[in-house]
């Protein structure tokens, strides 16, 4: 692609919207046949963070001078769905941003020091009750303000951030750059467990009760905890597939519900035809016993009885 010149800077000729969406589709298309898993950065309305992991980031980047000059023009880009994917890793994010080319970031974060970590567990202490309470920023304001703490907080500072672009513009930030580190915010909103990802510490250390975290996590394979699924439910407000609590087997689909027993009839009696004289049998009624008729008395009546003939 030739440059044109003005001055002393070169520029590169204008493609429209719709020719960067082309390119960017086509790009899509290639890292997928390639095998990559394609995660973009889609912004449901002008909100890029809606959630307090996600507000937590953006409210950072934005409070350092450092940064303050590139970050309008990169949340315009993620709002238009520049950032055509967007991989989170311990230390390191890796995108793919469209402009005039389609380019490729990469930032790397150092990890959060150990010593700021046993400081932030131990003023934490007692204060986060559950993973869910942790996950979705229900805290109270004394944690809020000890892991947003520009000093000794979790998020990092512009010193511990590495930044790289394959563009041509000088800045070390550029629109590019700016979009990704949004897109970050953005991706906290539904998935808030990567940002201790990020800082390569595990978030259940900030856990109050123990046995609490037992309960809700298991061991999964290599000995790593997990969060069960059913608490992912709960967290993230959606059904996740396969039994997530105790539940019946459901029957297959071939069965047959068992079938209910028919009260028996009574038994039809049958009327005579027109015209018989023949009565119906009737069933036969008990001469009730009686008790004290002695064998006196059936003498006595046969003596008093009149002599025939």
């Amino acid at each position: 692609m030739g440059w044109y010149r003005y001055g002393h800077y070169g520029f590169k000729p204008y493609v429209s919207v719709a020719q960067r969406h082309r390119n960017a589709q086509k790009h899509v298309a290639k890292l997928v046949k390639d095998g990559r898993t394609v995660c973009p950065v889609t912004i449901d309305g002008h909100t890029i963070a809606k959630t307090f992991w996600g507000k937590a980031w953006c409210d950072n980047l934005e409070s350092y001078s450092d940064f303050e000059n590139r970050l309008p023009r990169g949340r315009s880009y993620v709002r238009n769905g520049s950032v055509l994917d967007l991989q989170i890793d311990p230390g390191r994010v890796t995108a793919v941003v469209s402009g005039s080319e389609i380019y490729s970031i990469e930032i790397k974060i150092k990890p959060l020091a150990t010593s700021r970590w046993n400081a932030i567990k131990s003023q934490c202490a007692g204060k986060v009750a559950s993973v869910i309470e942790l996950l979705q920023g229900r805290l109270s304001s004394g944690v809020m303000e000890i892991i947003t703490c520009h000093d000794g907080g979790m998020f990092p500072a512009p010193s511990e951030i590495s930044l790289d672009c394959s563009c041509p513009d000088w800045a070390t930030m550029c629109k590019h750059v700016a979009a990704a580190l949004y897109g970050v915010g953005a991706r906290l909103d539904h998935q808030p467990e990567l940002f201790f990802k990020l800082r390569n510490v595990d978030h259940l250390d900030l856990i109050e009760q123990v046995g609490s975290v037992q309960a809700m996590t298991r061991r999964g394979a290599g000995g790593k905890k997990t969060i069960a699924a059913g608490e992912l439910a709960d967290v993230f407000g959606i059904e996740l597939e396969g039994p997530t609590r105790k539940q019946r087997p459901a029957p297959p689909e071939d069965a047959q519900p068992p079938a209910k027993p028919k009260p028996a009839k009574p038994a039809k009696v049958q009327k005579p035809a027109a015209g018989s004289l023949e009565r119906p049998a009737s069933p036969r009624k008990k001469a009730p016993l009686t008790r004290g008729r002695s064998r006196k008395a059936t003498a006595k009546k046969e003596t008093t009885a009149p002599a025939s003939g």
